[in-house]
């Protein structure tokens, strides 16, 4: 079974970062400039980790991975609706809903 991750990164070289970017792009759905949501088995899981630690500077880097709970949905403010279908984005125990109603353009 997959679980799917918010990974948010932070590179602090260029070079690294396009590395990263890379990586992520082959293995989950761009969401904004460092940010994937990634479809993941726990073996799946263990070899991206084991790829991002090659790729990262452990003292210059940053990488977070946080699973997002299954069957909600994302609240979009601002921006355009680019959210994959199926993205869940939890914040301190509240679910955020894709939702355009007080869209005002």
């Amino acid at each position: 079974m997959n679980t799917r991750y918010l990974v948010c990164y932070d590179i602090a070289d260029p070079a690294r970062w396009g590395r990263v970017y890379r990586l992520l792009r082959g293995r989950g759905e761009h969401l904004q400039y460092s940010v994937f949501v990634c479809s993941l088995s726990w073996a799946e899981l263990q070899e991206l980790k084991a790829d991002l630690v090659r790729l990262i500077s452990q003292h210059e880097d940053d990488v977070r991975l946080y699973p997002l709970p299954s069957g909600a949905t994302l609240e979009a403010l601002g921006g355009s609706s680019l959210t994959p279908e199926g993205v869940t984005v939890m914040i301190d125990g509240r679910v955020f809903t894709e939702s355009r109603e007080n869209d005002t353009t």
